[in-house]
Parts: C-alpha cells; sequence; structure tokens
C-alpha cells in the first residue's frame, strides 16, 4: 500500500520553517505497512493544490494533506479540497462546540465569524476531531483512494495523526509487519562499507532491504524487512543480523534502538551506573550539548567546561603550565591533562577532552588546520588519538564531536562486553 504525503504552505517553500510534519507521518505510516513512496510540497495556491491532489489520486492509496487549514485569507485547503471533490461546505456543529469550549478557557474574548468558520467541513467529509486547536481534520474518499487533511502546526498535526488517523487506516486495511533494525558504524565510509558487504548484501533475501545512512564519520546500517508473517520476518531478521554482525566487528558501535549515539551512551553509562564529564576546546562545549539534549541526562552527566583559553586550561583543569610549553596546547599530552582533570573535578568515572585547530588559520598554535587530539580519561587510566580532520571550520568541529561520541562508546562497548 503506497501513501503520498502533500505539505500546504508558501512558509516551507521559502525556507522559513523546515517541513517536521512529513518526516512524523512518513514514520508512523511506515510502522503499520504503508509505503510513503512521494512527498510534494505546494504554495498555497488553488491551481497547484488541485494538480498535487489529482496526480496524487492516480498513483496513492493514501493522500496526506498538511496544512493550510488556519483561519486566515491565504488558508485555503478546506475550500479547494471541497471543490475537488465538487463539494460544497457545511458547518459540524461538534467541532463548533470546541471552538467555543477552546475560546472561553483559554482565550476569553469574543469569538469573531472567522473563528466560527474554523468548523466549517465538506459535506462528504468524516470530521476527525482537533482537541489540541480550532481546525479539525478531514477524511475523504473518492476513487479508492483515502485523502486525509490536517493541520500543519506540528503538535496538533501528531494528535492527529496517532490518535485518529492511524487506528483507522489500522482498522480498515489488513497491513503487512514491517521491521527495520539500525545498526551503528563509525570510523570507515560508505563505500568501504559498501564493498566489504557486497556478497552479504547480494544474498538478502527479497523481502529484506539494506540501507547505508552516512553522516559526519559515521555510517548507520538499516536492515528493513515486510511481510505477512510476523514470526519469519523477526526470526529471519535475526539470522540476517547474526550473518551481518562478524562482518562488521571493528566499527560496530550498537544497536539504534531508536536512540542516537549520545543517549545510547547515556543509556549505558546508566545502566553501568557511571558517570561522565567534558572539558572542550576546539568543540566549544558541543559534546556537552548533544549528551544533554534528551531528558535524563542528569543521570550520568555530571558537568561541562569550555577551556578554551589556556588559562582556563591551568586555572581549572589543573594542567601544568610546562606540559604546555613543551608540547604546546594541541597535544596528546594536553588533552589527556584536561581529561583527567575535568575528570577529578566532577569527581567522574569518566572525563572527555578535545583540543585542536579548527581554523581557518593556525592560531597560537603550530598544529595544523584540522588537527584535534580526543582523550579519554576512564577508571583505569587515560588514552588520546590524534585526528586530522579537514580545514573546513564547522566541519573540523562537527567531526571532531563525532569522533569523540565514537572513542567514548567504543571504550564503554569494551566495559559491557567484559
Amino acid at each position: 500500500m503506497q501513501a503520498e504525503i502533500i505539505t500546504i504552505g508558501d512558509e516551507i517553500l521559502i525556507g522559513q520553517i523546515v517541513d517536521s510534519n512529513s518526516a512524523f507521518i512518513s514514520q508512523h505510516l511506515n510502522k503499520i505497512g504503508i509505503s510513503v513512496y512521494q512527498i510534494t510540497s505546494v504554495q498555497d495556491d488553488r491551481t497547484h493544490i488541485l494538480k498535487a491532489l489529482k496526480e496524487a489520486e492516480a498513483n496513492a492509496d493514501v493522500v496526506v494533506i498538511t496544512g493550510g487549514l488556519g483561519p486566515t485569507k491565504d488558508d485555503i485547503t478546506k475550500k479547494t479540497i471541497a471543490e475537488y471533490f465538487n463539494d460544497t461546505l457545511k458547518q459540524d456543529d461538534t467541532v463548533l462546540e470546541n471552538i467555543k469550549e477552546m475560546w472561553k478557557r483559554y482565550v476569553r474574548q469574543e469569538l469573531t465569524q472567522v473563528n466560527i468558520d474554523q468548523a466549517l467541513v465538506p459535506t462528504r467529509s468524516t470530521t476527525l476531531m482537533n482537541r489540541y486547536g480550532s481546525a479539525p481534520g478531514m477524511w475523504l474518499e473518492q476513487n479508492n483512494t483515502i485523502f486525509i487533511a490536517m493541520p500543519g502546526v506540528p503538535f496538533e498535526m501528531q494528535a492527529l495523526m496517532s490518535n485518529e488517523v492511524i487506528p483507522r487506516l489500522q482498522q480498515r486495511f489488513k497491513l503487512p509487519y514491517i521491521l527495520h533494525r539500525t545498526l551503528m558504524t563509525y570510523g570507515l565510509g560508505e563505500s568501504m562499507i559498501a564493498h566489504r558487504l557486497k556478497n552479504f548484501e547480494d544474498n538478502l533475501p527479497e523481502f529484506i532491504k539494506l540501507a547505508y545512512l552516512p553522516n559526519l564519520g559515521k555510517v548507520r546500517l538499516r536492515l528493513s524487512a515486510k511481510g505477512k508473517d510476523k514470526d519469519n520476518v523477526n526470526q529471519e531478521m535475526s539470522r540476517q543480523i547474526k550473518a551481518l554482525l562478524p562482518l562488521i566487528k571493528d566499527i560496530f558501535v550498537g544497536f539504534e534502538h531508536d536512540h542516537n549515539l549520545e543517549e545510547l551512551i547515556g543509556k549505558q553509562l546508566s545502566e553501568l551506573g557511571q558517570t561522565l564529564s567534558t572539558a572542550e576546546s576546539c568543540t566549544g562545549g558541543k559534546i556537552a550539548e548533544q549528551l544533554t539534549a534528551f531528558s535524563g541526562a542528569s543521570n550520568f552527566f555530571k558537568g561541562g567546561l569550555v577551556s578554551y583559553a589556556t588559562e582556563s586550561k591551568i586555572n581549572l583543569l589543573s594542567v601544568d603550565s610546562s606540559l604546555i610549553e613543551a608540547h604546546s596546547v594541541v597535544s596528546s599530552q594536553v588533552a589527556e591533562a584536561m581529561a583527567i582533570g575535568v575528570k577529578n573535578l566532577f569527581n567522574t568515572d569518566y572525563g572527555i577532552s578535545t583540543t585542536g585547530n579548527a581554523g581557518p588559520t593556525k592560531g597560537d598554535s603550530d598544529a595544523e588546520v584540522g588537527t584535534v587530539f580526543i582523550a579519554i580519561a576512564t577508571p583505569s587510566g587515560v588514552f588520546s588519538e590524534e585526528f586530522h580532520l579537514g580545514n573546513h571550520r564547522t566541519k573540523v568541529i562537527n567531526k571532531a564531536v563525532n569522533k569523540a561520541l565514537e572513542l567514548f562508546e567504543k571504550e564503554i562497548l569494551k566495559k559491557l562486553i567484559n
């Protein structure tokens, strides 16, 4: 079964907002066995919307539309959908009562005609009640295609998708079982991994596909399976993962489990009952930012310092000035001293440090642009690695963050394995 998503709004096309709705819709449709084959973005323009609806109906079983259902003049989606279905608009009294109740509770102003008109829906549509806003969702059918329209406000759309759309689709159709497993790898590029896995990929059963999802310094390997028999899909997926793991044992750092690397690190540290702190120079606090981007980080992350200036390395992290004079601030010796210093300062089990030259010029150090030293202080000692990450400042910083998390995750995996 195929779906198309149509997002409506000038704000998307001019780059004023990022279309996060399509990602949410795609993920939730995919989980129940509906594949999104196309995402289309159109202006708040009647002709463009009608054209997009016609093309989607010709190819999709389900068409999901977001945006343009608000109360202002440029919100023309509802009227245009009614026109496409050769329909008229009627007032939905239940929606109107919901709007009145919301106005009474939250707005406390006189209800205007513009707001009352939010209760208008096509006569042929089934109303999807929006408990978090005034614009209802709409469900229409024509020529064996289902059309679902929802407001573009993300939290309103998400609630409608989860509470109304997905349950109705599951009740309506007998859908295939879809399973994804994502393995995270670090330290080897996409093309090199693909070369290594050629025979494995060539011998996959037809209902399992392998996708490569590269990012700076890391590649996620996603195995996707689809079938009618859930037990068979699960068993074959397990068999293929067992075959894959020995092929990537030197670069594999864990399963995604709907977590990114920093969340995985947090989960593992919490399970071990251990803690972490960071001392960052060239990465400017970005490691700490990523580690604290989700709830529960205080269980394992105790604090971080941006020790950018030499004085802060000496005064806050107890790095010996003679060490800096002998080796410079961009060195393995200083990186290791920083990691030990922050570990001691916050009394944590582990400390991560970065020091390097992100560019664009050499600055106070003789180190070439792109040179970064990353150190990990552990309960049993300290170690560091040197990296050369190019000459683009932003990319150097982002790559250094990824390398630091990769290096630390590999250290944690050793602990978990042992």
